[in-house]
């Protein structure tokens, strides 16, 4: 018998074995787990798709028809608003939604709320796009350029950036105030994936920056940060 999401290209790909759980299509990257995590950490039902790079699984007609960016993550929700299935993409979209969804870890009060929307957004504009370039120019292709401009602009940037946040870490518990938030789940696994993955810790002097640190430290020992940061298993 058809199901809700029998409508959408993707279910052909990706056939939903819980057809009424939310559908996860992922990759375990910095942008991937933040929506694994946040399941997780709301104990939401859901069932993780692995989209592979490897295989251009982003670029399949089937992907494209959720997601024209050709970007992981995206979900579908089959008990979206109105109780009509929600196809959703961009990682802070889906993170505000989810947060909604749930009423968990955004605040209900409108100046509380803002406060941690303001860093998710911090996050989507600088840390995700700066880390990224980072990462290219001294971890991948962009190591072996001899202009060494491009990778220093992004150093430059990026410890611009983390000694925002630290100045912030220094202030509050955690980015969005003393409550642990999604503006926390949006950025810890970039910083997490700068000095780890991307081996940046001594170019950007990561030791100058303790408040990050111990609020990164605190992050990754929530047991569902552990779960997610390894949603979907890689093949």
């Amino acid at each position: 018998m058809p199901h809700a999401l029998s409508s959408f290209a993707i279910d052909q790909k990706w056939p939903a074995q819980h057809p009424d759980r939310i559908q996860l299509y992922s990759l375990p990257t910095p942008n991937g787990v933040k929506v694994s995590i946040m399941l997780e950490e709301t104990g939401l039902p859901y069932e993780a798709h692995l989209v592979s790079f490897e295989t251009n699984d982003q670029m399949s007609p089937e992907f494209l028809s959720l997601n024209p960016n050709n970007k992981i993550p995206a979900i579908i929700d089959p008990n979206g608003p109105g109780g009509q299935p929600l196809p959703l993409f961009e990682s802070g979209a889906i993170l505000l939604y989810l947060a909604e969804k749930t009423g968990q870890f955004l605040p209900a009060d409108a100046a509380a709320r803002y406060q941690v929307i303001q860093w998710v957004m911090f996050q989507m504009g600088g840390v995700g796009p700066m880390f990224g370039q980072l990462g290219f120019f001294h971890r991948f292709a962009g190591k072996e350029y001899e202009d060494k401009r491009p990778r220093d602009r992004y150093v430059n940037e990026s410890k611009r950036l983390l000694g925002v946040m630290d100045k912030r870490l220094a202030q509050s518990q955690w980015l969005g105030g003393d409550a642990y938030s999604i503006a926390d789940i949006a950025t810890f696994p970039w910083i997490r994936n700068l000095i780890g993955f991307y081996e940046a810790a001594d170019l950007v002097g990561f030791q100058d920056f303790p408040h990050v640190a111990r609020a990164l430290e605190a992050f990754v020992a929530r047991p569902a940060v552990v779960r997610g940061l390894n949603i979907p298993a890689r093949g």
